[in-house]
């Protein structure tokens, strides 16, 4: 019988947890837990994200199915699909933002000196959004369309590695130049966007926090008519 450790607790060996550890602190994440830590439930996101499963109760059921296991893999408490539940309701979910920019920044270090198609040595980031449709009746707080309910997931990638930076969600209806607003801008840095992104002051913004934009133009009318034909003006 092998008694190695399992690929899913190597993965972990790389996790630094004394990082881990500040963030429950500054967020008082252990404060109501009795036996199910902060840790456990950050397990059991991670085995569901990887190991792509869908729901909570898919979650319980393949983890206590090697029950035997989690401890040796990391867990100190039930993994019990209610107690899953209210740590996702309770707990402070910024825990788990500020631990995933500490582990965005590792790898970010790691893929520093790749190279990109283009000679650059600027960091290079693209950023977009993308529409995900939703069942009005299930999520009526998701405003869209009459008919229809979706969320807009808005993405900065760091084009060295393919590695998502950030990453907020809002509801169908929100203008993505909004998020200009909230997006991180690096000194130096160059962000590539498309057409839809085009707005000159918070662009300008861009330029005073140091950083580059590559963004397509909008087709406009000239500015300029030097004739008139019917009812049309040409430039």
């Amino acid at each position: 019988m092998n008694s190695g450790h399992t690929v899913f607790r190597q993965l972990l060996q790389y996790l630094p947890r004394h990082e881990f550890n500040v963030c429950v602190s500054r967020y008082r994440g252990e404060h109501w837990a009795k036996s199910f830590s902060t840790f456990d439930q950050f397990l059991c996101l991670a085995y569901a994200q990887m190991a792509g499963r869908e729901s909570l109760r898919d979650i319980q059921t393949c983890l206590n199915s090697h029950k035997e296991k989690l401890y040796h893999i990391g867990f100190r408490g039930d993994v019990a699909r209610t107690t899953l539940a209210d740590a996702n309701e309770r707990r402070d979910w910024r825990i788990f933002q500020d631990f995933g920019q500490i582990l965005i920044g590792i790898a970010q270090k790691l893929y520093k000196g790749d190279p990109l198609a283009i000679e650059l040595k600027q960091p290079l980031y693209a950023f977009e959004s993308t529409t995900i449709d939703l069942c009005l009746t299930l999520f009526p707080w998701a405003e869209f369309r009459k008919t229809k309910a979706a969320v807009k997931m808005h993405t900065l990638i760091d084009l060295r590695g393919s590695i998502p930076t950030f990453v907020a969600i809002t509801t169908g209806k929100v203008n993505d130049v909004k998020l200009l607003d909230k997006m991180p801008v690096q000194e130096d840095a160059i962000y590539t966007m498309d057409r839809g992104y085009v707005d000159y002051a918070r662009l300008y913004s861009f330029h005073k926090q140091g950083a580059f934009f590559v963004i397509r133009a909008k087709i406009q009318a000239p500015l300029f008519c030097t004739k008139r034909q019917g009812s049309r003006y040409t430039g």
